[in-house]
């Protein structure tokens, strides 16, 4: 059974530790935050716009700088990463992500399991060991957090238990797809080099900011476990 203490909920998957916690994303020391971004990849309101307070304008200077170069000038896809440093942040790294708007993307089920299994792709490739996520599209997005709680969870439990697992790919192929989410071509080259593949991902952890999301999340947990 799930290890229950302080509304912090801890399994092993596959040697892996999932955690659910109530708090805030802005606090989590790990390697990665994932930020649920919207399409111009310059802040707004919500968790997005907390990410931003909290790690300072260097934050808002790196994107712009990866939307001019890197996207020349285009917005994020939804589900597509992109990597920036935590600045402020207790996190390392920030990896923003945009979910799909229900009611209007069409497929959200297959883009929100896209954006949490690409984030997870990318934290792997530039070898990062922990990565803490918001609830993502269940905020300005509106969608369903049970909805999506049983997606996200799904999600990542198949990819630390290897169904994503791309530890075959070249580094060269990893370089590329590292220095596209918005790191320069040594830093994309070093981290490629040094990854260790999905299996390199000690930990997971789902954020939640309020109890009740935090119950719904639980009880999705036990039944994606309980299914697979």
């Amino acid at each position: 059974m799930p290890e229950v203490r302080c509304n912090d909920m801890q399994v092993n998957v596959a040697g892996r530790t999932l955690r659910l916690v109530q708090g805030d994303i802005t606090e989590q020391d790990v390697d990665a935050i994932v930020n649920a971004a919207n399409k111009t990849l310059l802040g707004g309101s919500g968790v997005d716009g907390a990410i931003h307070r909290a790690a300072g304008p260097e934050l808002l200077t790196e994107c712009k700088r990866i939307r001019q170069e890197v996207l020349g000038g285009a917005y994020v896809q939804t589900a597509q990463p992109v990597m920036t440093n935590g600045y402020r942040l207790k996190a390392r790294h920030v990896i923003h992500v945009v979910g799909p708007i229900c009611g209007i993307d069409p497929n959200p089920d297959r883009l929100l399991a896209a954006a949490y299994r690409n984030c997870l792709q990318l934290a792997a490739e530039a070898g990062l060991k922990s990565v803490a996520f918001p609830s993502i599209s269940t905020g300005a997005f509106g969608c369903d957090v049970r909805w999506a709680s049983r997606i996200a969870l799904g999600t990542i439990v198949d990819f630390l238990r290897g169904s994503g697992d791309a530890a075959g790919a070249s580094e060269k192929d990893a370089a590329e797809r590292i220095e596209r989410a918005g790191m320069g071509e040594a830093k994309a080259r070093d981290a490629a080099t040094s990854h260790h593949g999905p299996g390199g991902i000690a930990e997971v952890r789902m954020v939640l900011f309020t109890r009740a999301d935090y119950d719904v999340y639980a009880e999705a947990l036990r039944a994606v476990l309980a299914e697979s």
